[in-house]
């Protein structure tokens, strides 16, 4: 039977896989993704991490049948270009290759959020639809399409939901734009936003909590502390971004007309059925067919879905 690698590359954490034919994970490892630095960088964690996994599972990255990469930004063919929520990543880099020369396997890139919804298409709960649109709540906000069975990724950069409008001249945005839903949903913009108002002299817990947990970051579980203690500043930003969450799947909603929506990445997973369901109750007043919804689901792959979704890139 062959193996399989799987690399879910995100803003916070490179988590990989190993699996065999019927998609059982035989090893797994996480590491936190660096936060400066480069892509060569980048790359390295991400080797490193590949090779914990294939340790665990008791097999040589170069016996692997190929390894699958969901990375953020835009990929054509073994490049990622512009993942702005990975260090000094502004140009083209060779991940794909760097990683195989690396390994000594072959490497296959796709999309980060469309490998992670393609698991959940296949795997996970998305398995009853033929149509369905994935809606990534982490770092950033990213979004997968299937259609008719099939995902679509358009020229390489479909699904980037994250960046609809939800008001005009808005927030600016760390794609450089003014007003995208990622400005008032990502966690990386939260953040920021959070920080800028504790130095204004909002009192809030988060940044305590940040370095008691020993984080160097505001991660999806400093979040979920925060809003179980009644955090009234993480409240209000979280409110603010299942608004903006709510108009941008109406809006691809009135698009696409899918049958379902999956809520997943780290901030999605993390809050779970509740918070879906605000976000569902906030997409509502915006939808255009609101007598015939689409369904809405937590993603159930929970932590492995991307990688797992990677895995599928070369199974």
């Amino acid at each position: 039977m062959a193996t399989h690698g799987g690399i879910d590359l995100g803003g916070t954490k490179i988590q990989t896989v190993i699996v065999d034919d019927d998609h059982e994970v035989l090893g797994s490892a996480r590491r936190p993704t660096p936060t400066s630095g480069g892509p060569p960088d980048v790359a390295r964690e991400i080797e490193a991490a590949l090779r914990e996994a294939a340790e665990q599972a008791g097999v040589e990255p170069a016996s692997l049948a190929g390894v699958g990469v969901g990375s953020p930004g835009t990929i054509d063919g073994g490049n990622v270009t512009s993942a702005r929520n990975l260090p000094d990543w502004e140009g083209s880099f060779p991940l794909a290759s760097t990683l195989s020369d690396a390994l000594g396997t072959p490497v296959r890139l796709g999309n980060d959020v469309q490998v992670a919804t393609d698991a959940e298409f296949a795997l996970g709960a998305g398995r009853p639809y033929n149509s369905l649109l994935g809606v990534f709540w982490g770092t950033g906000v990213g979004g997968g399409i299937v259609l008719d069975g099939k995902p679509w990724v358009g020229r390489g950069a479909a699904g980037e939901i994250g960046h609809i409008v939800v008001e005009l001249d808005g927030a600016r945005c760390t794609c450089g734009r003014r007003g995208c839903m990622e400005a008032y949903a990502g966690r990386s913009a939260m953040e920021a936003e959070a920080r800028r108002q504790h130095e204004e002299g909002q009192k809030t817990d988060l940044f305590k909590l940040m370095e008691k947990h020993e984080k160097p970051r505001l991660t999806s579980g400093i979040w979920a502390r925060a809003i179980e203690r009644g955090d009234e500043l993480a409240e209000r930003l979280i409110d603010e971004a299942v608004d903006a969450l709510g108009i941008a799947v109406a809006s691809a909603c009135n698009v696409l007309d899918p049958e379902a929506v999956i809520i997943g990445g780290g901030l999605g997973v993390r809050f779970g059925d509740p918070y879906a369901k605000r976000i569902y109750e906030a997409m509502m007043p915006h939808l255009f067919h609101d007598d015939h919804p689409p369904v809405m689901r937590v993603a159930e792959l929970g932590d492995l879905g991307g990688a797992l979704g990677a895995a599928l890139l070369v199974a």
